[in-house]
């Protein structure tokens, strides 16, 4: 790299001045999810249909599953904006633990304050008045478990126990669960087929294909005030099979490009741009991307 910020303080002056040398109005390629920046390949468009279709139906429970870094959590994001004001939402990351903390979980991204020393019966019981006063005031209760393989067993099998609140057409409460690959191999388990019974919508995000990758670049630059222009195709295509169409590597790899076009006085970043990212090593997920493509 020709520039060199000095050492030993923190400094994002590279970031500020790659978006002013490309005129861009904020970075496209960070790894924060943010609807706005949401490209719809026609999967992605998929998995948002079969997410609103759940709800809209009111599905018991609905299953969006993708590998790491393919959007799901983006996907949550924009579900979120619509139906926020629409139906009450309990959205519950990463969450672990035995029978009775679960419910715990839920009534925490619910809102709803609980004493934690008493027992399950009373959890269970707080809850279910909770779900039945938002039902007596035309409100239903959405929960959407992100990261849901970690979830137990158990855990599942007492999600599913959830549902049983819900009786004839009175669906109080519904579930989301997406989560890695892994997920899905869980609830095909046949211990817990009367969980996978009730799912009533699904859907599994793969990799983007090299065109959808082309096209999610060009959107992304856009987004950010650029032309779309500023990453050539031959660059994207070579981006392509670095990541192995992986939005989130995509990314990762795209910010990393525009601050070494930036440093060389490239006014676009090119197929040199982006083998000299990967000749200096700090696209450090290359070896991963190539590792993870193998298993999907």
């Amino acid at each position: 790299m020709n520039k060199v910020v000095e050492t030993g303080v923190e400094d994002t002056s590279s970031v500020g001045f790659y978006m002013d040398f490309f005129g861009f109005r904020e970075r496209p390629f960070t790894l924060v999810p943010d609807p706005d920046f949401l490209f719809w390949s026609a999967q992605h468009r998929r998995a948002y249909s079969v997410l609103e279709f759940g709800i809209l139906s009111r599905a018991p429970i609905t299953l969006v599953t993708g590998g790491v870094g393919c959007g799901k959590t983006t996907l949550l994001r924009e579900l979120l904006r619509q139906f926020g004001s629409k139906v009450t939402v309990g959205l519950i990351s990463n969450a672990q633990g035995g029978r009775g903390e679960l419910i715990q979980w839920v009534l925490n991204s619910l809102g709803v304050p609980f004493d934690s020393g008493v027992g399950y019966v009373q959890l269970f019981q707080k809850l279910q008045d909770y779900l039945i006063e938002e039902y007596a005031s035309g409100r239903r209760v959405v929960l959407i478990f992100d990261e849901a393989q970690n979830l137990s067993p158990e855990s599942l099998e007492e999600l599913r126990m959830l549902t049983n609140i819900n009786s004839g057409k009175d669906e109080v409460i519904q579930l989301v669960l997406v989560g890695q690959p892994e997920l899905r191999d869980m609830i095909l388990d046949p211990s817990l087929r009367q969980l996978a019974q009730r799912i009533a919508a699904s859907f599994h995000l793969m990799p983007l294909d090299e065109t959808a990758v082309i096209e999610l670049i060009s959107h992304r630059l856009k987004a950010a005030g650029g032309t779309g222009d500023e990453i050539s195709e031959a660059a994207a295509r070579m981006i392509f099979k670095v990541t192995h169409g992986v939005p989130r590597l995509v990314n990762q790899i795209c910010d990393m490009a525009l601050l070494y076009a930036w440093s060389m006085d490239h006014p676009r970043v090119n197929e040199h741009v982006v083998q000299s990212v990967l000749d200096d090593g700090v696209f450090f997920a290359a070896q991963i991307a190539a590792e993870d493509a193998k298993r999907q």
